[in-house]
């Protein structure tokens, strides 16, 4: 894991998740690095050996991404997660809800140092107020990059003084973590990939007098989180896509 300094915790309530986060064990799996570790060995009969496809190609890495799931007590001592809205100018996922983090550069150690140093551009989150508790089990989207979610704590939400990168946030916001396994200003749509259902989430949040909608990857994060974090399932069907998951399979998804 990358470096980073150990604040405390600040709070009984805030201890004894980290505890709990820190004793989460995701399943053992192998993360392929590159594509032929992920190419099907179910072919048929007529064509090609795998092996003489790929004895001649190269290819590149899978493009991995880190994001920071920035958990603290807020006032009315619920748990609280930073959120970011996107700016607009943005060539992709522009003015989405998304949470802080990016693509990883070669310099970065791991995917912790990933998410911290993305947190501390975009959102001005000094790496040094956080606890890193966890790393979730990464998630293969449909641009083919694997997002992995990183798992910190905030234990003084005083200290940090947002700062949002002009470039490429238009808004730091928070929302409770809880609302996230409730039914309450939520709704779904169906979608389907390659003849299976699923369930593209979406929860409508007001902060400041402004609205906010977090869906996709970053609803299904954050359900996943607060599953851990409060120890239950969410109150609504989820049916995630399997194309989360493909990043463990023995296929990989087309643009």
């Amino acid at each position: 894991m990358g470096s980073c300094n150990n604040p405390g915790l600040g709070s009984d309530v805030l201890e004894t998740l980290a505890q709990r986060l820190r004793h989460y064990k995701p399943p053992p799996r192998q993360i392929p690095e590159t594509a032929t570790e992920s190419v099907s060995h179910q072919i048929n009969s007529d064509e090609k050996s795998v092996s003489s496809i790929t004895d001649h190609y190269q290819p590149p890495k899978l493009k991995r991404a880190a994001v920071l799931v920035c958990i603290f007590q807020g006032n009315n001592d619920d748990l609280r997660v930073i959120l970011t809205k996107r700016s607009s100018t943005l060539s992709s996922h522009s003015g989405e809800v998304a949470l802080p983090g990016g693509k990883r550069e070669e310099t970065d150690a791991d995917d912790v140092e990933t998410a911290l140093r993305e947190a501390n551009e975009e959102i001005g989150l000094d790496p040094s107020l956080v606890n890193v508790v966890t790393v979730l089990e990464p998630i293969f989207t449909k641009s083919r990059m694997l997002v992995v979610p990183v798992v910190a704590i905030l234990s003084d939400a005083k200290a940090f003084s947002p700062a949002p990168s002009a470039a490429e946030v238009e808004a730091i916001f928070d929302a409770p973590l809880e609302m996230f396994l409730k039914d309450e200003n939520r709704r779904a749509e169906e979608r389907e990939w390659m003849g299976g259902k699923y369930l593209l989430q979406y929860f409508d949040y007001e902060a400041e007098n402004k609205r906010y909608v977090i869906w996709a990857l970053t609803a299904g994060i954050l359900i996943k989180v607060a599953s851990i974090v409060y120890q239950r399932p969410p109150a609504f069907l989820e049916l995630r896509p399997k194309f989360w998951d493909m990043a463990f399979s023995t296929d990989i998804p087309k643009q």
